[in-house]
Parts: C-alpha cells; sequence; structure tokens
C-alpha cells in the first residue's frame, strides 16, 4: 500500500520569507468595563456604516498596496480549522498564510464565495510544493500514487502548474520545476503536456525569459521526441485517451484536438523563444513547422456538419460521432478561424454540455453519455473534470479577448465561471439510499464537520456542505466527487487520494479572465475584465508581480470602496497609468512608467 512520505522535521526554510515569532504584549493595561462597551458601540457603529468595505483595509494613499493582506487571513485560518494533514509537504498549514502573504496577488470583489475560493486554490496549490533533492516540483496528487514518476510527478497537469503558479512572486518554484521536466529526470511525455507553451506563457508575467531560452534545446528535443513516437502517417499527432489524461472517453484514442493543440501551441512558443534568443531561421522555421500542423487540424478535425472538432481514428478517414469537450481546446491555443467559433453554441445548450456543476465532458444527448458509478472511477465519458473546464474557461476568454463574433459572450463566461465556483464545495452524495439523508441546503453555521468529511472510513452518508473542497471528477448534477465516492465504497487507498487535487487551475482564470490581466511579450499593459457591466460593484487585484513592476487593478463603480475614484483604474507601481468609467478594455505603457515617489513620513 502506499502510504504518504513523514513530515521533514527540520525548520521550515521557504525561499522568500522566514516565520515571525507571535510576542504578546503584556504591558497593555486593560480597558474598564465602560471603556470596553463604549469601544464596542463605536466599532459596530463604524462597520453598520462602512459595511464590506471595512474588510477589504483600502489605503487611498498613492504608492501604497490598495488590498492589506491580512484583512484576508480569516479565509486561511478556516481552512487549517477545517482540514486534516493528510501530507505535507514543503510548506504545512502552519505556514500557509505567511507565505501566502509574501507570494500570492491580493483579491477582493463582490462575490465573497469567489474570493473565499480564490484563496482556497492558492492554499490548495501550496500544499503541491515539494522540494526534493532536485529542487521544487509541483504535485499532482498529494499522497504517492504507482503511475506517478520520480518524487511523484506527473506531467498531465503540468501545463496548469505553469500557468497557475506563474503568479507566485518568489520565482524559484517553476523555475526549478521547468528544468526537473527535462533535466533531473522528469518524464516530459508519459502523457501529454503543452510544455513549450506553458514555460513561455509564465514568461510573459515574468517578462524575463531565461528559462525558457535555456530549455530552448530541450524544447526542440522534446518535439521531435513526439514526432518520432506520435505522429500519424496522416501529418496529425496520435494519443491514447488515457495517455491524455481523458480515460474512458466515447471519441476514444487517435488524432485528438488535446494533443494536436499542443504540440501546436509548444510550436509556436518554440518559434517565440528563437526568436527573442536571436536565432530567425530557427524561428521561421518552426512557425511552418506550426502553420502546417494547424491546417491539418482545420481542415481533418473538424467536423462542418456537426461544426465542431472531434477525434479521427487512426486508419479512418471519418471522425468520431460525438462532441467533446476537448473539442475546444484548440482555442486554448488560438488556432482555429473565427467562423469555427459557432461551436462555442453547444458550451451553454443543457443537451449539450452545460450543467449546473461544470461542464460535461460529453455531449449529453449522445446515447454513450453516461454518469456511471461502476467499473473505472476516473472516466470522461459525461462527469465534469476541472482540468476540462479550466481548459475551456481559458479557450473561452481568449476567443472573447481575439474574435468578434455573436455567438457567444460575457454573460455565458460569468455564467460557466459560476457552475465551476459552485462545485468547489464538499458533497458526498452516493446515488443509492443512504441511511442518513440529509434534505434540503445546509445553513453556513451547519458547513464545517471535519470529522464527517475526514474520517477515512466507508460510511458513505449523504453530506453536502460549505466547506471549500477539490477532487478528481463530478458528478454534473448533483455536485458529488464521483471518484472520491468510489474509493470510499470500495474501501480503496490511499486516503483522501484526490483531496486538494492540483489538476486545474483557477486562480489564473481570475486573474486573465474576470479581472482580464491579458499577459504579452510587450511592455504594453491590457486588461479586458470578463466580468459583465452591472455584476459587480467592486473589486481589485493588487500586489501583482508583472515584469518586474507592481501592478494593480481595481473597479468601484461608487469610488467609495477604494477610495481612489469611480470605474476601471490601472496602477503601477501605485500610480494610475489608465483608467475608465466603465469596464472595457484598457492598455498601458509599463516600461517607462514614472517611478512612485516614496510616502511622506508622519
Amino acid at each position: 500500500m502506499n502510504t504518504a512520505p513523514a513530515p521533514d522535521s527540520t525548520p521550515l526554510r521557504t525561499p522568500g520569507f522566514e516565520p515571525t515569532p507571535c510576542r504578546v504584549d503584556q504591558r497593555r493595561p486593560l480597558l474598564s468595563a465602560r471603556c470596553r462597551l463604549a469601544f464596542l458601540a463605536l466599532i459596530l457603529a463604524q462597520n453598520n456604516g462602512a459595511g464590506r468595505s471595512a474588510q477589504a483595509s483600502p489605503d487611498p494613499t498613492p504608492g501604497h498596496p490598495v488590498l492589506k493582506a491580512e484583512a484576508f487571513r480569516h479565509y486561511v485560518d478556516n481552512f487549517n480549522r477545517e482540514d486534516r494533514e493528510t501530507v505535507v509537504n514543503h510548506i504545512p498549514n502552519a505556514a500557509a498564510w505567511q507565505w501566502m502573504s509574501q507570494n500570492i496577488p491580493r483579491f477582493d470583489c463582490a462575490d465573497k464565495d469567489l474570493e473565499e475560493i480564490y484563496y482556497f486554490r492558492w492554499w490548495t496549490y501550496r500544499k503541491h510544493i515539494k522540494k526534493t533533492p532536485d529542487g521544487f516540483i509541483i504535485t499532482e496528487f498529494l499522497p504517492p500514487v504507482p503511475w506517478a514518476g520520480k518524487h511523484n510527478s506527473i506531467n498531465c497537469p503540468a501545463g496548469h502548474h505553469f500557468y497557475e503558479g506563474r503568479w507566485l512572486l518568489d520565482p524559484q518554484y517553476l523555475d526549478d520545476y521547468a528544468l526537473f521536466w527535462f533535466r533531473k529526470g522528469g518524464e516530459p511525455r508519459k502523457y501529454s503536456f503543452w510544455a513549450a507553451d506553458s514555460i513561455h506563457a509564465r514568461s510573459l508575467v515574468l517578462g524575463d525569459d531565461r528559462i525558457p531560452r535555456e530549455l530552448l534545446p530541450d524544447l526542440i528535443a522534446n518535439y521531435e521526441a513526439w514526432e518520432k513516437s506520435h505522429l500519424d502517417e496522416c501529418g496529425l499527432f496520435w494519443q491514447n485517451d488515457g495517455n491524455d489524461g481523458m480515460e474512458v472517453s466515447i471519441g476514444g484514442s487517435g488524432c485528438r484536438a488535446t494533443i494536436n493543440s499542443y504540440q501546436y501551441g509548444d510550436a509556436i512558443a518554440i518559434s517565440r523563444i528563437a526568436e527573442r534568443a536571436g536565432h530567425p531561421d530557427l524561428a521561421r522555421t518552426w512557425r511552418a513547422k506550426a502553420d502546417a500542423l494547424r491546417h491539418l487540424v482545420l481542415t481533418r478535425l473538424w467536423d462542418p456538419e456537426a461544426r465542431f472538432f472531434k477525434v479521427l481514428p487512426r486508419g479512418k478517414s471519418t471522425l468520431a460521432d460525438v462532441r467533446e469537450l476537448h473539442g475546444y481546446t484548440p482555442w486554448y491555443f488560438n488556432l482555429p478561424e473565427p467562423a469555427m467559433s459557432v461551436a462555442w453554441r453547444e458550451l451553454m445548450d443543457p443537451t449539450g454540455f452545460y450543467a449546473p456543476f461544470g461542464p460535461t465532458t460529453a455531449e449529453q444527448r449522445h446515447p454513450s453519455f453516461a454518469v456511471a458509478y461502476a467499473g473505472h472511477e476516473c472516466q470522461w465519458n459525461g462527469p465534469s473534470w476541472p482540468l476540462a473546464t479550466s481548459v475551456t474557461l481559458t479557450a473561452l476568454a481568449n476567443l472573447l479577448n481575439r474574435d468578434s463574433q455573436d455567438i457567444i459572450g460575457k454573460a455565458d463566461y460569468w455564467k460557466t465561471f459560476q457552475c465551476y465556483l459552485r462545485s468547489h464545495r464538499f458533497r458526498q452524495l452516493p446515488p443509492q439510499p443512504a441511511e442518513r439523508e440529509i434534505t434540503g441546503a445546509l445553513s453556513e453555521t451547519d458547513a464545517a464537520r471535519p470529522s464527517a468529511l475526514n474520517d477515512g472510513g466507508a460510511r458513505l452518508d449523504r453530506i453536502e456542505t460549505r466547506q471549500p473542497w477539490i477532487d478528481e471528477n463530478l458528478n454534473p448534477y448533483s455536485g458529488d466527487w464521483i471518484a472520491r465516492t468510489l474509493l470510499k465504497q470500495r474501501r480503496q487507498p490511499p486516503d483522501e487520494r484526490g483531496k486538494d487535487y492540483n489538476h486545474s487551475t483557477f486562480c489564473d482564470l481570475v486573474i486573465t479572465g474576470l479581472v482580464g490581466l491579458r499577459p504579452r511579450p510587450d511592455d504594453i499593459i491590457e486588461v479586458n475584465p470578463l466580468v459583465p457591466e452591472g455584476t459587480w460593484d467592486y473589486f481589485c487585484l493588487d500586489g501583482v508581480r508583472y515584469h518586474g513592476r507592481t501592478l494593480t487593478i481595481l473597479y468601484d463603480r461608487t469610488g467609495t470602496r477604494y477610495r481612489r475614484g469611480a470605474g476601471l483604474q490601472v496602477l503601477l507601481d501605485g500610480q494610475s497609468v489608465a483608467r475608465s468609467d466603465s469596464l472595457q478594455r484598457l492598455t498601458a505603457p509599463a516600461a517607462h512608467a514614472e517611478s512612485p515617489k516614496p510616502a511622506a513620513s508622519d
């Protein structure tokens, strides 16, 4: 049986911070009872007047952070209190807040459920930062699993790891992780993996392409190895659905939109890295390779009647007869023609992919569509998977930022995001009758039940709570975590295999989608929020490290939340560089903005 490693007994030394001891000030005299009552009355009066703005603790002083990190600590305190640490890697729960306060962008918005899950997903990502003799890596599963490689590494979601983690202030984690895959014993071709694209995408945030340029020969060799092993005679790449990370799919194995889009994205990334490295001939060669593959995807994998990208079985000339969610993957890499955006009608169609807890992985009208509680616990013939939802939302954001079309819009992006957000709660809802069934929604005060959630036993009451949770796959209609339910029923180890599963993105979707910061290789800041106008009265993303500068993006409908004026605004190193009265695309130069003047001392 696989068991989790024992926590390292040496003191935690996370790059970029040192724990600060807590001290109790014993010199302060106690207030009298009358003074305490008066003080309490004053605080209540202030809170009643200020509302939720008191929590955000905005600082209107130019050059200062807009949001105070401490205002969000209560989220992490709650996560820690409700959690049972089954595996401890480099940063234990006890150090989670201090690490987060020094490494992630702060986020405040009018939707407190979404705000909570933003911090929850950084809290879970932190659990997967693992220090090894080969440097830091990011894991998919917390407990060891037998199909993993060195140090419990799995390359299947590594592209998501780079996209999500590119916003961390400390670069060492992903610097090490990138080198691991190609020089420290990683297996970059065990599963499909958009390696060059995701490593290059991270450099667009950093404004530093040192790692991509250093790895350029490795990225080229990796692509060429894919060509030797997985290039079909038709010119497209093929993959088994299981090695695509999508077992038991309806479309099955063959030339799939997934791996071919990944390879297109990698060829484009290699071309851009080569251009930046001063190799124009090499850049042209790889651009031509990408263009040739794109032509084959557009002509061989697009079904003009179904108006969707599908699987082409090897040796066949006819596409599979099913639309699957991975058919949106080409938009993740900006591959399709504008006219092909008609495929996005299926996302919001209840007979297509739309479901209350995330889009289904196959169209619901298909006769082989299933949400099964038998056989393999990880099926891609119907259940919702956060990995695929992340790809779909990134792809949709690209479409909404690139092409003018009337098929799908910001309201649909928001509705799909809300389904994804809704899925991030603990639900154990096996379909069979239970001994005790909870009817109706639980109140928030009833939500925290750690002993019931984490007892590790085979007893499976029907439980639905407000506890934040991320696992493997979902029943798209009830929100039950299917693989977890089946593994518990079967008493199959390891304990809580999918708990805090690191197989998708969330924070990157908030930053690049809802808030709308669009990473670019040049020194232009581009912001295009996908939050529909009138949905939120305010939001603020603060402390973003972008191209070596500190970026803040805020929207304040009335100007009273952050006290920096009404509307949408971009701050660079604390100074306003772009603003608008409404939620619309903004651009501003980053390279030549004037540095902020130091704040005057009191």
